[in-house]
């Protein structure tokens, strides 16, 4: 059994595992075991139980790392038997029994509220459930303003949608009271207000960097700045 952590990166709403291909690439120089499976963005308790299943099938520690919505869902999920840290990037980070929007309502909310489209999808046995993306022309500014124009694009047309139900369910259970954490608050980001980031980092006792002027998606824009954290967590867990 290995002694070094596996990384499990977990992403946020709107993006997917590829939105880590730079951290991996980071990652994997170092000799780093690391995954990024899919985040199923259906529901906090849904998903959370979906990572943390992977978590605990892997042989050896896990370092879970969050982005965005991808922070709450390991808040949950981080406490899972051989998890030893928690990374959280530009994310949120829930209070045990805080839901995502009263984390949210404490603070002026950011322009990704305003530019949120709805769509609908299908539930066996019931009615049809809303889920959400953000708007196509907004979508440069709100959660990527430092990405180049071309990758922007793409991230805007591939964006995985969130169900709106995510936003109200609370969390059971918050890791970090138990294990350590380290945060990353992207300073420009325009998806989740950095004092929110600020905040929940602080209050998990987490150590925290600030990446001036990133944007929400700092982990596609400064995937050294992320990479770097997440050694410290791996070396601080090994």
């Amino acid at each position: 059994m290995s002694t070094t952590p596996t990384v499990l990166l977990v992403h946020g709403a709107f993006a997917d595992a590829g939105s880590w291909a730079g951290v991996i690439e980071e990652l994997q120089s170092d000799g780093i075991p690391v995954i990024a499976p899919p985040n199923p963005l259906r529901g906090l308790a849904s998903d959370a139980a979906y990572i943390a299943s992977l978590a605990s099938q892997i042989d050896g520690p896990v370092v879970l790392v969050g982005h965005s919505y991808g922070g709450a869902v390991i808040t949950v999920a981080g406490a899972a038997e051989n998890v030893v840290g928690l990374v959280y990037v530009a994310a949120y980070v829930l209070q045990e029994g805080e839901s995502l929007g009263e984390l949210q309502g404490r603070f002026p909310l950011s322009p990704l509220v305003s530019n949120l489209k709805q769509w609908t999808y299908p539930v066996p046995g019931g009615d049809p459930a809303v889920e959400v993306t953000i708007a196509e022309d907004a979508f440069p500014a709100v959660f990527a303003a430092d990405v180049p124009t071309e990758v922007t694009k793409v991230l805007a047309a591939t964006q995985r949608p969130l169900a709106a139900g995510a936003f109200e369910e609370t969390a059971p259970v918050a890791a970090w009271q138990t294990k350590p954490s380290w945060a990353l608050v992207a300073g420009a980001d325009q998806a989740i207000n950095p004092e929110v980031e600020r905040f929940g980092a602080k209050r998990a006792g987490a150590t925290i960097v600030e990446s001036e002027g990133a944007s929400h998606a700092v982990a596609v824009s400064r995937p050294m700045e992320v990479a770097d954290l997440i050694r410290e967590a791996v070396r601080a867990t090994s």
